[in-house]
């Protein structure tokens, strides 16, 4: 679901690569290279000037180096997604960073307990990895399990905010 990018820009991160979307409104897309449900090449203008992108290029490298994501940066989050991948993305945006859930209580947290499977399709299908923090759920009983951007990833996402909790 590509409605609304205008925008493009590639970003370096210590865990590689990952192309960057905005829309009118905000920032619409940040995937991995190579992650599950990456668009692939997107016919939109490449820009270096862009305030979105070096707001979001200075905030990767702060939360790299162990600082949060700061809320002026995820007040300008506008995925494309139905009503239900919406109300999920939010849910997840509440989970506080070196904190985890299981899709379970995210089902029951918005009210869907019996929509287990769903949230975890709607939270693989998350267009903004690393700023809708998709990596900080987990499987019944603690597991590490599914991540577009792969379980390498989710794993050094999850020991970069533990670690980041002891400062």
């Amino acid at each position: 679901m590509i409605r609304h990018h205008i925008l493009q820009q590639r970003i370096s991160t210590p865990l590689g690569e990952m192309l960057a979307a905005r829309s009118q409104a905000g920032l619409s897309g940040l995937w991995f290279e190579g992650q599950k449900h990456h668009p692939g090449a997107l016919n939109l203008p490449v820009t270096a000037s862009d305030p979105i992108f070096t707001a979001l290029e200075n905030a990767l490298q702060g939360y790299f180096a162990g600082a949060a994501l700061p809320p002026t940066l995820l007040a300008q989050l506008d995925p494309a997604g139905t009503p239900f991948q919406l109300e999920v993305w939010r849910a997840l945006l509440q989970i506080e960073s070196g904190q985890s859930e299981s899709y379970g209580s995210i089902a029951k947290r918005i009210g869907r307990p019996q929509a287990v499977r769903a949230i975890g399709g709607a939270v693989g299908r998350n267009p903004l990895s690393i700023l809708i923090p998709c990596h900080r759920v987990l499987g019944a009983n603690g597991r590490l399990t599914g991540y577009a951007g792969g379980l390498d990833r989710k794993l050094a996402l999850l020991q970069l905010e533990a670690a980041n909790l002891g400062e």
